[in-house]
């Protein structure tokens, strides 16, 4: 019996083991909606509010789960609002699989309506492949290379289906000229080092005195070699904010995320470090690296495209991480000098002392918490196999700081290098279908929350009862301000707060998660974040904390001094409308780094 190549498409995606698709429907598509609707055991259909969401979804399921995820829109409009989900799965390199419908063949060209140049649109963002369908015995070739390259690639791809295509019947390539028969699957390879590389990089980590080590989330499946390496040279470990559930935060030697968002031991292991090794990572800010000529430097990363591009490192390996690693181990020496390894983890000790001070000072503002409470709290909490996503903003810079992932099993992620805002909420949704059976957190801004996150709550509301695992947590950092901004602003541009930009309109996010019956929790003081972080964590529903937090709280870099911070207070001291509040609480912040480590005193 026939077959339509739109129900042919659903199969093959099928046979590849896509399980699920997050899509969002029109009449482009139409035909493999159709399709849907009589076949046979198809990829569930997940329809978000949004097809930027339909994407995001797609990119927090790829990075939560190590499969490949796959979205769908219909052509025109919902072609182009992919394209902000797919660049985050670009740059943060996330396998992830568009389709998309087109308008007839016979019409392309003919400025018919919803009619977008979907290659050239494409181009860019899946730049690896982005091809038409055209005919039915193309489709299995198209789709197979679509998937390979993506996981191959660890990027987003493209496929365009016009709608007269997808009604024809499928027909299977032949065995004749101009015909591209294909198959399913893909046996990868484990990238062994070059023999000689490895010596080269053991003489350069062997004859260093201070060694500090950088991972991403390249290293993920490398932990234990990690330790090992580290342990030997006597070195300290800094992440990548896409490498920060790497390791756990509990490690003594461990110093946290490194960069604007990082922490003050991790800028100092950088600063005063005579050697660095770097695992699967392209972190770009250069200025957090060790300055030019004070260390000698080893990479390592399985794409040679993406090598010895940040720093002018000596030995650049193309491997996987955990093989590299296993060839360097035998042949490190272990570092009898840990005078090195001390100082990393008296400076670690007295970080986490400092910041736990900085989130237990509390506002003097009437209803409002400190944020950084927020995030030290659920520390204390974090289930043991929690997957936590983070919108871009202020809530990014308490992820990457106060919280603290503490075993192998928890996940964490963000929009790290398009740090785009919107993806919080629609990234845990992902991971909810990639783990039913795992709790999942998002911290959003309530400018990121009035952006993407509220519409999404209907998404959640509609899928919740299908996971095994309902607690899904949405904390909004409830300040009526594009926070980030705004202090960027201020750091940056040395002006004051502009409230015709920065002010939000004041919502009750707790109101409309109850509207649709979720868990809905306020918070105002700060003794209440704990048992609020308690009853989420028990709730047989998905909750959102409608956290009210303070604005004036800084998101101080670990590099800033306080002369430095006494500088910028006095650039906006004359025109901004929190000036008072942002000088008074930022001193005080500040003042936490200078008290006594109250641990070494016990």
């Amino acid at each position: 019996m026939s077959q339509s190549v739109s129900a042919y498409l659903l199969k093959r995606l099928g046979a590849w083991g896509v399980e699920r698709v997050f899509a969002y429907p029109g009449d482009g598509i139409n035909g493999i909606l159709g399709a849907w609707v009589e076949a046979d055991d198809p990829p569930e259909f997940i329809q978000p509010r949004h097809e930027e969401m339909a994407a995001f979804e797609a990119v927090g399921y790829a990075k939560f789960s190590g499969k490949i995820g796959v979205c769908m829109a219909t052509s025109g409009p919902g072609a182009i609002h992919l394209l902000n989900g797919l660049y985050d799965a670009k740059l943060d390199h996330a396998p992830v699989l568009a389709i998309v419908g087109q308008t007839d063949r016979t019409a392309q060209g003919g400025s018919y309506q919803q009619e977008v140049d979907l290659a050239s649109l494409f181009k860019d963002v899946c730049h690896q492949y982005v091809q038409t369908v055209n005919a039915p015995q193309q489709l299995p070739n198209v789709i197979d290379r679509a998937i390979r390259t993506a996981l191959a690639t660890h990027s987003p791809t493209c496929v365009i289906v016009p709608y007269d295509v997808q009604e024809m019947d499928w027909e299977a390539p032949g065995h004749e000229f101009k015909m591209v028969p294909s198959s399913l699957g893909i046996s990868w390879p484990r990238i062994a080092p070059d023999d000689d590389g490895i010596r080269r990089a053991a003489d350069i980590l062997n004859a260093g005195t201070k060694v500090a080590i950088l991972v991403g989330q390249g290293a993920r499946g490398a932990r234990r070699q990690v330790g090992e390496v580290a342990d030997l040279l006597g070195a300290g470990v800094a992440k990548a904010l896409l490498g920060k559930d790497v390791l756990g935060d509990d490690l003594p030697w461990v110093t946290g995320s490194l960069g604007l968002l990082g922490t003050r031991p991790s800028y100092e292991l950088m600063m005063d470090c005579d050697t660095l090794l770097t695992v699967g990572s392209n972190f770009p800010y250069t200025q957090f690296l060790p300055p030019l000529g004070q260390a000698r430097a080893v990479q390592i990363d399985h794409d040679g495209t993406f090598i010895g591009m940040r720093y002018p490192y000596e030995v650049n390996l193309v491997a996987d991480a955990g093989g590299a690693l296993d060839a360097l181990i035998p042949l490190l020496a272990r570092k009898e000098d840990r005078s090195w390894r001390d100082t990393v983890e008296g400076n670690v000790s007295g970080w986490w002392d400092t910041v736990q001070r900085q989130a237990m000072t509390d506002s003097d503002k009437d209803g409002v918490v400190n944020p950084q409470r927020l995030f030290w709290e659920l520390s204390e909490r974090l289930p043991a196999n929690a997957i936590v996503s983070s919108d871009s903003g202020s809530a990014a810079n308490w992820y990457a700081r106060h919280l603290k992932f503490t075993t192998t099993e928890q996940r964490g992620s963000l929009s790290g290098t398009l740090a785009t805002m919107g993806p919080g909420v629609p990234y845990a949704i992902g991971a909810k279908f990639a783990h039913p059976d795992r709790p999942a957190i998002a911290f959003e801004g309530d400018g990121a929350m009035q952006m993407n996150g509220l519409a999404e709550l209907i998404t959640i509301k509609r899928y919740w009862q299908q996971w095994s695992d309902p607690r899904l947590i949405v904390a909004v950092l409830h300040n009526n301000d594009l926070n980030q901004v705004t202090w960027e602003m201020r750091a940056q541009v040395g002006v004051p707060k502009f409230p015709a930009s920065q002010d939000l309109p004041d919502v009750s996010y707790a109101a409309f998660a109850a509207s649709l019956g979720l868990q809905a929790i306020e918070v105002h003081e700060a003794d209440d974040i704990g048992p609020a972080w308690d009853k989420a964590l028990a709730a047989d529903r998905p909750t959102v904390l409608d956290v009210y937090t303070d604005a004036d709280v800084p998101p101080i870099p670990p590099h800033a001094t306080l002369q430095q911070m006494r500088d910028a207070a006095k650039a906006i001291i004359g025109g901004d409308e929190n000036a008072w509040g942002v000088l008074k609480t930022g001193v005080r912040q500040k003042a936490q780094e200078f008290l006594p480590d109250t641990k070494a005193e016990r």
